[in-house]
């Protein structure tokens, strides 16, 4: 039981930093934040996210490299120009270390108000983080793994941040329903989006990107945006108008 919980801390927890920082924050600036509230934001991205942890600028950039490039040559991430799921996995992370370590050339209009914390960004993403986090997640299984089968989960534990985002780059390009043509492959996975928090409204997302919420219609009910109303509500962030 014990095993379960973790596995869904860690998909949940690291899911809505994603989602939440990396991708509404980040890339999307759908909502602001104090610079503690931002430095508190990095911390506990860094914790959820563990060995898989990603940069805020690194990802930001290449999301909206994606939103500008959608199913074109230019995508960081597309379906319609990578053989294969694993394909695009590599490109998409080869891309996203040469943004992150300034090796390619960026346009400046998707570096603007991109947050940045270089300093912890180099502790997070250190290999001697990496290896501690999975250590770490390693011990928990040894404690309460009570048969071989639960062994076979642990992969997941420190591949979360990938999985997340093949499941809405990749299946979110070639599976699910529409609410709007778009001149790109962008798909609604499910009508409630239970697994993904949200994210899973991508075609919704494609639409209104700059909207906070990514549902709909009365039954996409985003549970990230109703955090961030929460959120909003108690003054830690503030709510830009869409």
């Amino acid at each position: 039981m014990e095993i379960f919980i973790f596995i869904l801390l860690l998909w949940y927890g690291g899911l809505f930093f994603q989602s939440f920082f990396l991708h509404r924050y980040s890339a999307h600036q759908v909502f602001t934040m104090s610079k503690t509230m931002e430095r508190i934001t990095f911390v506990l991205t860094w914790v959820f996210q563990g060995p898989s942890y990603l940069s805020a600028y690194g990802y930001g950039i290449m999301h909206r490299m994606h939103h500008a490039f959608t199913d074109t040559e230019k995508d960081p991430h597309s379906p319609s120009y990578d053989a294969s799921l694993f394909a695009m996995m590599w490109k998409t992370k080869t891309i996203y270390h040469d943004i992150n370590e300034q090796r390619i050339e960026v346009d400046q209009r998707f570096v603007k108000n991109v947050p940045q914390w270089k300093s912890f960004d180099q502790i997070a993403s250190s290999y001697l983080s990496r290896i501690f986090w999975i250590l770490s997640y390693l011990i928990f299984f040894l404690l309460f793994a009570t048969s071989w089968w639960q062994w076979l989960l642990f992969p997941l534990t420190f591949l979360m941040a990938p999985i997340h985002g093949a499941i809405i780059n990749w299946f979110g390009h070639i599976y699910g329903y529409e609410n709007y043509k778009m001149k790109n492959t962008s798909k609604n996975l499910f009508p409630f989006d239970f697994l993904m928090m949200g994210e899973g409204y991508h075609n919704n997302h494609h639409k209104y990107s700059s909207n906070a919420n990514f549902g709909v219609k009365w039954h996409e009910i985003d549970v990230t945006f109703l955090i961030i109303k929460i959120l909003d509500i108690l003054g830690f962030i503030k709510l830009k108008k869409a």
